[in-house]
């Protein structure tokens, strides 16, 4: 371990320098617009405002498992909110959804727009719109929804833990990665035994809680999120594998997760997506997890 830091807490933290890293231009300890821009509207019943991160991805892979179902009532315009830009402070955005994060979805399929923030929320909301995708009943239902709630609940120790400290942050904290490294193991670790027991993880049907999981997970499990796979010796969790790879066989998900995409091959990105026809013969071939 290394010496420890000589930084002692003030007795009342006050916002009075940068925080450093990749994300300082953006970071603050206050809400709200800091600018007014109205959000585009598209021709269809659903308007997502979204990035292509493991969040993002998230609900056009749903959105796209429902049209390949035949709901066409699914059909949606998906534009492009910068984060590195600070978009998501626009006035139109916070208005649709105040935490300033993607993604944010408005239905207007009905006489008033309906908002839905947290993409969890958004899983939800569409899956019993469209009464897909989710289990209406019983145990099976409290499996998945455990398992969506877990995600929630698990992610930000993937992404705004390990991910920040391991990938982001100005400084290298001995403590911090290690700390945040154990737990992910810990999270791919109980997945992988689910997993060991189970073809998906609310049994034997594709659920929106393997829909959740999957982007921000299998792209780890795929050495795709931070560079951190060898590090977190992915491949020794078989199981987690086994459903990575079968998820990402799935056409709807190799779409899906190439909607507002801006990182990787700009091959696999599709910026902005108002229909079908937008995804040409590139975006139909072979492409492994999410990253």
């Amino acid at each position: 371990m290394s010496t420890p830091s000589d930084y002692t807490p003030p007795k009342v933290w006050v916002w009075n320098k940068p925080s450093g890293g990749q994300f300082a231009n953006i970071n603050r300890p206050i809400a709200g617009a800091t600018h007014d821009k109205e959000l585009p509207v598209g021709r269809h019943p659903l308007q997502l405002y979204s990035l292509g991160t493991p969040n993002g991805q998230k609900v056009t892979i749903l959105l796209e498992e429902l049209l390949a179902l035949g709901h066409a009532g699914a059909e949606y315009d998906a534009w492009l909110i910068r984060i590195r830009d600070g978009e998501q402070f626009g006035s139109g955005f916070v208005a649709a959804n105040p935490n300033s994060k993607i993604p944010a979805l408005v239905d207007r399929s009905g006489p008033t727009p309906i908002r839905v923030f947290e993409s969890g929320a958004i899983l939800l909301y569409l899956a019993e719109k469209f009464g897909a995708f989710v289990p209406k009943q019983g145990a099976a239902r409290a499996e998945c929804l455990s398992w969506l709630f877990w995600q929630m609940g698990s992610a930000p120790y993937l992404g705004g833990g390990f991910g920040h400290f391991y990938a982001y942050a100005p400084t290298k904290i001995e403590y911090a990665i290690d700390r945040f490294a154990m737990e992910v193991k810990r999270q791919l670790d109980v997945l992988d035994r689910r997993l060991a027991e189970s073809k998906y993880l609310a049994g034997d049907d594709y659920t929106i809680a393997d829909i959740a999981v999957w982007p921000w997970y299998g792209g780890l499990a795929k050495g795709l999120l931070y560079g951190a796979g060898e590090f977190l010796s992915v491949k020794d969790y078989k199981n987690v594998q086994r459903w990575t790879d079968g998820i990402a066989e799935r056409p709807a998900v190799r779409r899906g997760r190439i909607v507002n995409r801006l990182q990787g091959d700009p091959k696999y990105q599709l910026h902005e997506r108002h229909d079908a026809s937008d995804f040409d013969l590139r975006t139909q071939d072979k492409l492994v997890a999410a990253g």
